[in-house]
């Protein structure tokens, strides 16, 4: 259930329906991004629900209060009619322009993130990728440099402007993280982490949030709901493939799953090319694709040298391939009334 308030609502009025929904026995949520005041009513609504909407009507301030059907009422377009814009530094995710985030799956060097950073951002890149804490299918992988690539992704930041994104695994890491990334990543096995969920929901920063392999689309919109419940409105969903039974490619792009997030909820919407193929070939015509569809953003991995790098290097561009992918991109972008 929301409640949308009168324009002219003092902040009184506003005050008496919050401490009304509170006393009976609900916890209201006010988005603080909405210039109209919608206050959602959180928790689960019984037979009453009915009777509520009418007692809410009734009070002053008060223009409509409307039942919502979906599991995810903080999520849902319902209760959010225009899309979010989740911004972070000077790039805004959800906007006309489509943004493109890039960097290697794992950070190795400095010298490797400067380099790398310089050369995306003089291609057109917008945000900065690179993992420090690595989730890794055998324990015997590279499991990323830690707080050691914390750091030099905060010093190719500071040289490059680019705001960092990378992974948080645990929430014992969750502080840690915060004080040099932009943007907390929750990668595709956390994320029904719900722990995990709740702990970047108190952070107020920026979350990209990853598909799980074998997750439903509602799923995705259901752990976002943890992160926004505890009062975290920035989140990006992030489509990056599911299990099917093809193996051609290292997952199944669900392309679908753009126009449907962009129907069901307010929140920004990208995709992850690299990780739904798996090979470099495929990446350019799965992010056209997404610009296509509308997804607000794509997230490349780009290596100096795939060849040799410690994690995903079958699926990373090159610098070349990453500034030709980038022009591409454009021309799709301005096909459908968007830029890159």
């Amino acid at each position: 259930m929301i409640i949308i308030m009168s324009p002219s609502a003092t902040e009184e009025e506003i005050h008496l329906v919050q401490h009304e929904i509170e006393a009976t026995g609900f916890r209201p949520f006010m988005n603080p991004g909405v210039e109209r005041k919608v206050i959602a009513v959180l928790g689960e609504l019984d037979v009453r629900k009915a009777d509520l909407a009418e007692q809410f009507q009734a009070m002053a301030g008060v223009a409509r209060v409307e039942l919502i059907s979906d599991l995810w009422k903080l999520a849902s377009r319902s209760y959010y009619p225009a899309g979010s814009v989740v911004r972070v530094g000077d790039v805004s995710i959800g906007s006309d322009e489509v943004v493109i985030v890039a960097g290697p799956c794992s950070v190795e060097s400095e010298a490797q993130m400067i380099q790398l950073a310089h050369q995306i951002k003089a291609a057109g890149g917008k945000m900065l990728r690179g993992g420090a804490f690595k989730p890794r299918t055998s324990p015997y992988s590279f499991q990323g440099l830690g707080e050691e690539g914390l750091r030099i992704l905060a010093k190719a930041r500071e040289e490059t402007g680019l705001p960092v994104v990378t992974e948080v695994m645990d929430t014992h890491e969750v502080d840690l993280v915060c004080k040099y990334a932009d943007v907390l990543q929750i990668g595709t096995r956390n994320m029904q982490n719900y722990a995990l969920l709740k702990k970047v929901g108190t952070t107020g920063h920026p979350v990209l949030l990853k598909r799980g392999l074998g997750s439903k689309i509602r799923d995705l919109l259901m752990s976002a709901e943890y992160i926004i419940s505890e009062g975290n409105t920035k989140v990006i969903l992030c489509e990056r493939g599911i299990t099917t039974f093809e193996d051609s490619t290292r997952n199944t792009t669900d392309i679908n799953a753009i126009p449907v997030l962009k129907n069901w909820t307010h929140l920004p919407v990208m995709l992850d090319p690299s990780h739904a193929t798996g090979n470099w070939q495929y990446v350019a015509a799965i992010a056209g694709a997404a610009v296509a569809a509308g997804s607000d953003g794509v997230m490349i991995e780009v290596h100096n040298d795939p060849a040799r790098a410690w994690s995903d290097g079958p699926q990373s561009l090159t610098p070349e391939r990453f500034q030709n992918l980038v022009v591409r991109l454009r021309a799709i972008a301005e096909a459908v009334d968007r830029a890159v």
